[in-house]
């Protein structure tokens, strides 16, 4: 006799995310240990005592959305980096990875893992400091942590006053941290965390340093996160240093494959796009973060050119329903017109199995489908704002909120109830997020006033 399922989602309106049924009126979703194991249009017959349901009845199920680039430490810069023009690592006056206390790194990665996870977020590709830390940190939530520290030999301590100065020292000690995390969190069989290496920059790393970052990608079988074309800083720094464009160089150093996430891939040749399509690699297209400092990547050809499109939301917010609309916004201002390229299936696509695709893990999760790693979330759509459901996905990108999330179940339990995290005190870990922050703050704003 086959097992009662333990958990069922009952009656709910379905956006699958998967190819053969990507949209189902009315759905019976059955999940027993943590995966899918029945997904019915009907009610099942019997529903055991002991069975755990989830009420549908006026709510959207989705997959999991899934985020491969995020800072969540860096949610201390909320509301002020966003304003300076460039990315909090290279600006004077703010606080810096090398700032962060360890228990201040628990406390603002804990923030940043709730936001996402309250906002339909079941996996964040994390990358900064002590992330010896924040990855536990952010899996007490339920979140699927990922992620690893930046990975680097310029001193980071000299890059804000402009001065890139390069140690190898730094870059042994850096790769031997992610060693170290490999050896923690690589955790191919419950995927409830995982280690994707995450060399900072091309700016940041000498070439032999990427070198060894690949040597360590080949041997562990990893998949490499790091930030391209983000600037005109970088990519005239390595025209300088290096004698080529940044696509150039991670082919040069053999880490240009389907392996690599590129976040932003904002100044691009025609030619850099050919390369990066060509070789397969994934954009982690990060649509607010840019246009919020005044730049777009050029998602459109990029798209044409072959990479995979999947959405990150950098750092100072979580909400992927918001970057899916940012994200529709950028494809279509770039071909000037509504096209059927640029529709609300095409950002939802990137936002759950797209991001799947990018981290290697399609066939485990990012769609409903039986078989699958049960993540899923429940938006309550019994709101002004979500009616009518004449087109439910489109509501969802065109209209919808993180904050509109009810339900997040992750490998089958439920994390998110009534859009409050079920595993963490809520308010002590804002209180505790607070405290850092302001700390960080006072120490940055005493270390510029002292230069």
């Amino acid at each position: 006799m086959a097992k009662a399922p333990d958990l069922i989602v009952a009656g709910a309106t379905a956006i699958t995310s998967d190819p053969a049924h990507p949209f189902l009126d009315r759905a019976w979703i059955e999940v027993t240990d943590g995966r899918i194991t029945a997904i019915r249009e009907f009610p099942p017959a019997r529903i055991e005592p002991a069975t755990r349901v989830l009420d549908g009845e006026g709510r959207v199920v989705t997959p999991g959305f899934i985020n491969v680039h995020t800072h969540a430490i860096l949610s201390m810069a909320r509301g002020v980096a966003e304003d300076m023009g460039f990315a909090p690592a290279y600006t004077m006056g703010v606080p810096h990875g090398h700032d962060v206390h360890p228990e201040e790194a628990f406390a603002l990665a804990q923030l940043g893992a709730l936001e996402a996870l309250c906002f339909g977020s079941t996996l964040i590709n994390d990358s900064f400091t002590h992330q010896d830390i924040a990855l536990g940190a952010m899996a007490a939530t339920g979140i699927r942590a990922w992620g690893c520290g930046r990975i680097h030999d310029v001193d980071f301590s000299r890059v804000h006053l402009g001065d890139w100065t390069y140690d190898a020292k730094i870059g042994e000690w850096t790769l031997g941290l992610a060693a170290d995390l490999i050896h923690r969190f690589q955790d191919p069989q419950g995927l409830r965390t995982g280690v994707v290496l995450a060399p900072h920059a091309p700016d940041t790393c000498t070439p032999d340093l990427l070198r060894r970052v690949r040597e360590m990608r080949d041997v562990h079988d990893l998949r490499v996160n790091t930030h391209v074309a983000q600037s005109r800083v970088e990519v005239d720094f390595i025209r300088e240093r290096d004698g080529m464009s940044t696509p150039e160089l991670l082919d040069e150093v053999g880490l240009l494959d389907h392996r690599l996430i590129g976040a932003h891939c904002i100044h691009l040749s025609e030619t850099d796009i050919t390369r990066l399509g060509q070789a397969g690699a994934h954009l982690a297209h990060i649509a607010k973060g840019n246009q919020t400092h005044g730049s777009t990547a050029p998602t459109h050809a990029l798209r044409e050119a072959g990479m995979n499109l999947a959405l990150s939301t950098d750092n100072m917010h979580a909400d992927m329903v918001e970057l899916m609309r940012w994200a529709l916004a950028t494809g279509r201002l770039q071909e000037g017109r509504i096209t059927d390229a640029w529709q609300p299936a095409n950002v939802f696509e990137a936002a759950t199995i797209g991001g799947a695709r990018a981290l290697g893990l399609e066939a485990q999760i990012g769609s409903i489908e039986v078989g699958k790693r049960a993540d899923l979330v429940l938006f309550d759509f019994r709101r002004p704002h979500l009616r009518p459901l004449t087109n439910v996905l489109g509501t969802l990108v065109h209209t919808g909120q993180g904050r509109d999330v009810e339900t997040v179940v992750v490998e089958g339990e439920i994390v998110v109830s009534g859009g409050e995290p079920v595993r963490v005190d809520k308010m002590k870990a804002l209180e505790a997020a607070e405290a850092a922050s302001a700390a960080l703050w006072s120490r940055a704003r005493a270390e510029a006033g002292a230069t």
